[in-house]
């Protein structure tokens, strides 16, 4: 995106880690202009409202959902204070946000940047523990399958998921995307230790997209199917020809590269 970078000192890009587990997802909920549930979007907002004495909005680059944890989410606000560095708004951020939300990093973008319009891709990844029985933190952060699935066979099948593709097939319902097409530049697995993990890049994502895509690989995997089997259900798509939605709980949204501008 080409785009005059005009820079005021008034906008300010976070980079945010977040333990999923108790919030209701990123984006804030209302109901009667109350907050209805909580988020990690209302978190933050409440905390900047502290620290500029009145309302503040701040914009992610995507939603994760419930449950869904984030390593490195970015975010933009409008800040009131020309003289307030980005960097002291981490430390302020923090001592007022709850632990499971942490800002690691903030710096100045340029006036237009908005982290939803301006992120070019997003890297998630999903981490699945293969051992026999895993400790109780692991549960937190990772889906137990308790068994070692075949990695070439689910690399081969990840291979059909690059380009330009009608991802309708792994879309849930109440998605309200107008068009169901990703770019997907990369999708693979890879094991750390007894940890199977997948990791996938796109432009953007549908509503549950990851979870349902590794549910159906893992589905297809155990039944010992093909690039040409998870094809044909990819390329139906047709949602009840997906396989199971991997829980929430192993998902993480591991990076975002957006075009910050060089400050």
């Amino acid at each position: 995106m080409s785009v005059e970078k005009i820079y005021t000192k008034n906008n300010i890009v976070l980079t945010i880690s977040y333990d999923g587990t108790n919030f209701c997802g990123w984006q804030k909920q209302q109901k009667y202009g109350v907050e209805s549930a909580r988020t990690v979007q209302g978190e933050i907002e409440k905390a900047l409202t502290k620290i500029h004495k009145g309302s503040t909005d701040i914009f992610g680059s995507g939603r994760t959902d419930s449950g869904v944890h984030a390593r490195a989410q970015i975010a933009n606000f409008y800040s009131p204070y020309t003289r307030m560095q980005p960097e002291n708004y981490v430390q302020a951020l923090n001592s007022l946000l709850p632990s499971d939300v942490r800002i690691m990093k903030a710096k100045y973008v340029f006036d237009s940047f908005h982290a939803r319009f301006f992120s070019q891709a997003r890297t998630y990844r999903y981490f699945c523990e293969c051992a026999p029985e895993i400790t109780a933190w692991q549960t937190r952060y990772s889906w137990h399958i308790r068994r070692t699935p075949h990695l070439a066979l689910l690399n081969d099948m990840a291979s059909v998921l690059q380009g330009e593709l009608d991802c309708t097939t792994f879309s849930a319902s109440g998605d309200e995307s107008k068009s169901k097409f990703r770019y997907i530049e990369n999708a693979h697995f890879f094991f750390q230790d007894s940890v199977l993990v997948f990791e996938i890049t796109a432009n953007a994502f549908l509503y549950r997209m990851v979870r349902s895509i590794l549910g159906t690989l893992l589905d297809l995997e155990k039944k010992m199917g093909t690039p040409a089997d998870f094809f044909k259900v990819l390329t139906a798509c047709n949602r009840s020809l997906a396989g199971p939605t991997a829980p929430p709980q192993g998902l993480f949204l591991w990076d975002v590269l957006a075009d910050t501008g060089n400050r």
